[in-house]
């Protein structure tokens, strides 16, 4: 694997090393030890499969708060996103910044989510599917989201919003 570090500390982009041959290649998208000589949470206890019908759908933007704060290992593996990140470390250089990168099913690409971070996506593609693998259980009570389109960012999705989630159409305004 491939890690390159984004402008939001901690935050890395994960390209595949991709072993070739006449049938196709072989690539690593996992390996405990190589996460945690880059400083990164390493430990996985879930995954997380995310179908979605239409371009334009956007999920996002969730975070969980303490003790169940995750960081996520997410990869396009059918059609195309793009995925965003948002830094909350309120002692953080980059608090309140934005990354966004395309993730599809042809370039292979990962993000590492620190935990902390907000996360969404929105689709590029009809049909596309998204998998990621978390650090923490789902914890309903702990979850908390931003709005896609809160002032306090300034996202620039790629697209106009086709399909969002009533919940995730009205979280609150961030607030410090």
């Amino acid at each position: 694997m491939i890690f390159e570090e984004t402008p939001l500390k901690g935050a890395f982009v994960i390209r595949l090393k991709q072993l070739e041959d006449e049938r196709g290649f072989f690539a690593r998208s996992y390996c405990q030890k190589e996460f945690e000589d880059h400083g990164l949470t390493a430990r996985i206890l879930q995954a997380n499969v995310s179908y979605n019908k239409k371009r334009g759908t956007l999920r996002g933007m969730h975070y969980q708060i303490s003790p169940y704060e995750e960081t996520k290992l997410v990869r396009c593996t059918r059609g195309a996103i793009y995925d965003v990140i948002i830094d909350l470390r309120k002692d953080s250089p980059t608090y309140k910044q934005w990354f966004g990168i395309e993730l599809n099913s042809e370039n292979h690409t990962m993000l590492f989510v620190p935990e902390s971070f907000g996360h969404g996506f929105q689709t590029l593609a009809d049909h596309t599917e998204v998998t990621y693998m978390v650090s923490q259980f789902y914890t309903p009570g702990s979850e908390r989201g931003i709005r896609w389109n809160d002032p306090a960012f300034g996202i620039q999705w790629p697209a106009n919003v086709q399909v969002i989630s009533s919940k995730d159409a009205n979280w609150d305004d961030y607030q410090d």
